[in-house]
């Protein structure tokens, strides 16, 4: 059993390895960003794509109006050292194209 930070990212983990999941193995690791405008959300496919191997990226329409998703996916070891990391890296450049970090998960 590992024990988490007790902040949201460790009460994730925490909730994934009570569920079962191994978090010693790769995983992928999907971070979520939301944008207002179609062109803001491109620009940072665009930029993810042309700067960073190994981190698939996928644009599309929100269920909420007049927002749109890039889902930033990655296949890692989710450690809570390596989920704050990519998490950091990541907002800091959806913050360049005026967009916001929404969190992440992994595909089950």
């Amino acid at each position: 059993m590992i024990n988490f930070p007790n902040d949201e990212t460790g009460q994730v983990l925490a909730e994934m390895q009570q569920a079962g999941i191994d978090l010693t193995t790769e995983h992928a690791v999907v971070f979520f960003h939301l944008f207002e405008k179609k062109e803001q959300a491109q620009a940072m496919v665009t930029f993810i794509n042309e700067a960073h191997n190994g981190v698939s990226v996928s644009l599309h329409e929100d269920e909420t109006p007049n927002v749109w998703d890039v889902d930033c996916t990655i296949t890692m070891v989710p450690s809570y050292e390596a989920i704050i990391e990519k998490e950091k890296e990541l907002e800091k450049i959806a913050t360049t194209y005026s967009g916001y970090n929404d969190g992440w998960g992994i595909e089950a």
